[in-house]
């Protein structure tokens, strides 16, 4: 069998899904790829991708498109006759919180697993980017910070995906709840997540963020340490001042 040649294959896949499967096939497992290529469907951005991907139901894919670009698209489907070497149920309702520790995204540990370690202390959390920067996560971050005030060793960024979610945050009250809490609200952008602006960190500090990439020296100094995890758990370990479940906020 031919070897597996990353690059070529995310060099394909950007432009032809169809191309790009084709270097897998022949028995190769994804988990040679997945953890790279999930974190990147989640930073592209691109109204495309719900036609690539399955990630949403396709009814939800389709409104999407048609409410966001007029362009037309192509929907890729499998065959109705399509075999399958494994078919894997997850139940999302007993998926618990999931942080990814450094410096790998599929390096994930359970809240709970957190829960029995020394407490993980943090000096940064980043909510938003173009990663969980919707306007459902704007709320879910919200909810949590409402009445309550960041850690006073941790600085939080606030960062809406779009002009449009920044103005509805306004509109609904949000910005003030992030500011009453303590946190600083920028405008849509990749902010620190590239690393070159926007809190960038120093050696030896500690990000959670929202964002996707957890990769050494991404957020600054290379031997600062960043985990990835959803709004409620960054809102919560931001008020906590450290790695913290939101399903406790106010324990601590």
């Amino acid at each position: 069998m031919e070897p597996f040649h990353l690059q070529r294959f995310l060099d394909a896949h950007l432009r032809d899904f169809p191309a790009a499967l084709a270097e897998i096939k022949g028995g190769r497992k994804l988990s040679h790829w997945m953890w790279y290529i999930f974190p990147q469907i989640a930073g592209l951005g691109r109204t495309e991708i719900s036609s690539y991907y399955a990630i949403s139901s396709l009814e939800e894919a389709k409104a999407y498109m048609e409410e966001h670009s007029k362009k037309e698209y192509k929907i890729y489907e499998a065959d109705a006759d399509a075999e399958y070497d494994e078919v894997v149920e997850i139940d999302l309702a007993q998926v618990r919180p999931t942080v990814a520790f450094p410096h790998l995204p599929g390096n994930a540990k359970t809240i709970d697993e957190i829960e029995a370690m020394e407490p993980i202390w943090i000096n940064q959390v980043v909510i938003g980017s173009c990663t969980n920067g919707r306007m459902e996560d704007m709320r879910k971050a919200a909810a949590i910070l409402k009445g309550r005030t960041v850690h006073q060793d941790v600085r939080v960024m606030v960062i809406p995906a779009t002009q449009k979610i920044y103005k509805q945050c306004i509109a609904e009250g949000l910005v003030d709840i992030f500011i009453d809490a303590g946190c600083a609200v920028n405008t849509p952008s990749c902010g620190p997540c590239m690393g070159g602006h926007m809190g960038v960190m120093a050696a030896g500090e500690k990000c959670v963020s929202t964002t996707n990439r957890n990769f050494v020296g991404r957020m600054g100094h290379v031997d600062s340490l960043i985990y990835l995890a959803s709004p409620e758990v960054a809102a919560a370990s931001a008020i906590a001042g450290c790695i913290a479940n939101p399903e406790k906020v106010g324990d601590r």
